[in-house]
């Protein structure tokens, strides 16, 4: 895999009832001696309110292929960093070393790709005494997977979205746009 690539990919995978854990991960994934290689330097310093690491699966146990994850809400507890450098994390990383072994990803050649993975996790978490810390890693890994997925495959396909753009509606817009009219 030495070309120069550029993949991105998403995912949505709901939370159980009550709790707040859905995942929204959004990826990159590219050579790195292209724009995502490029990306992926560019992320080693630290913006406030949004922690950028690499992707562990536990301690001195570093993703291939290397992987930078991002949150995309503020930090603003300590508690929220714990969920975020743990339970997340952990999902994530897992999810990636999956996509290895099930051949999602290929094995031949990480070395020559990395990933950028930014992290949806709902600020209310880290308040929820009631949190599902099982289906915080539920939720991450599943879409952790199913986003790397996409981006390889390249869905949605531009016909795809062509042919569905009618029927499939956006959540945030069902009262605002009629799709029907």
């Amino acid at each position: 895999m030495s070309e120069i690539f550029f993949r991105t990919g998403e995912a949505t995978v709901l939370a159980a009832e009550g709790q707040y854990t859905d995942a929204m991960p959004e990826v990159l994934i590219g050579s790195v001696r292209g724009p995502a290689g490029t990306a992926f330097a560019s992320m080693m310093g630290q913006v406030q309110g949004h922690t950028r690491m690499f992707v562990v699966r536990d301690l001195n146990q570093l993703v291939r292929p290397a992987t930078m994850m991002t949150t995309k809400a503020t930090i603003h507890d300590a508690a929220y960093v714990e969920l975020l450098g743990g339970v997340v994390q952990a999902a994530t990383g897992d999810a990636i070393v999956d996509c290895v072994i099930e051949g999602i990803l290929p094995k031949d050649g990480l070395d020559e790709i990395c990933m950028i993975v930014m992290i949806w996790l709902d600020p209310r978490c880290a308040e929820d005494p009631n949190l599902d810390r099982k289906d915080l890693y539920r939720t991450n890994y599943e879409a952790t997977k199913l986003a790397i997925a996409r981006a390889l495959k390249g869905e949605p396909t531009i016909d795809e979205l062509i042919a569905n753009r009618r029927t499939v509606k956006h959540y945030a817009l069902e009262d605002v746009i009629d799709y029907d009219a």
